[in-house]
């Protein structure tokens, strides 16, 4: 039996360093959130869930026509451990685990995706990452085991509060994939790896 485990995307931000909404913007042709859902999919992620502040605007028209399930919040003021926890609480009952990434890292490939799933059924770790010549990236899974840790309000760091309490169990995933590392927040990261 082929076990797959969701994905959750955070595209609810206001992309204000950026001045554009970074998941609809053009990443070789394809947009941000298309090439994360493909690589998801393709990696085996499912379902992927994309957390858009409003469900009837762009970015949710745009995850809907790539095959994704669309998730409100309408508060993402306080980053993206807001959309994380949006995502948490609209993940199937009998999810063991999520994948998560912000919207502003689209250039992971999707046998990273594999690769990742794959230790994670393996070796069932608390937290799952990606590595690159020693640098950790996107995306990463959490067990579900941490959710209820995930969903506390009081996360001063966001999701880093819960990922430091799990150093000593984090698993890292060695990958030959430098997307994992490209957090595209400014128009200059944007130039860089596009231009």
């Amino acid at each position: 039996m082929i076990v797959s485990i969701p994905a959750i995307v955070a595209a609810a931000g206001l992309s204000t360093r950026m001045g554009a909404t970074k998941a609809l913007l053009d990443a070789g042709g394809r947009s941000f959130l298309a090439r994360i859902l493909g690589a998801f999919q393709a990696g085996g992620a499912d379902p992927v869930l994309v957390v858009v502040r409003d469900p009837l605007g762009e970015v949710a028209a745009a995850a809907l026509r790539e095959g994704g399930v669309v998730v409100e919040n309408p508060d993402p003021g306080p980053g993206p451990i807001s959309s994380l926890q949006a995502g948490l609480r609209a993940l199937p009952k009998d999810a063991v685990g999520a994948f998560f990434t912000p919207a502003d890292h689209p250039l992971f490939l999707p046998g990273t995706v594999g690769a990742l799933l794959a230790a994670f059924l393996d070796e069932s770790a608390p937290i799952v990452a990606p590595t690159y010549r020693g640098r950790r990236g996107h995306p990463v899974i959490f067990h579900r085991t941490l959710f209820p840790e995930l969903l506390e309000e009081d996360l001063p760091d966001g999701a880093r509060s819960v990922v430091q309490r799990y150093l000593c169990g984090r698993m890292e995933v060695p990958v030959e994939d430098p997307g994992i590392l490209a957090d595209i927040d400014t128009p200059a990261d944007y130039r860089h790896h596009f231009s």
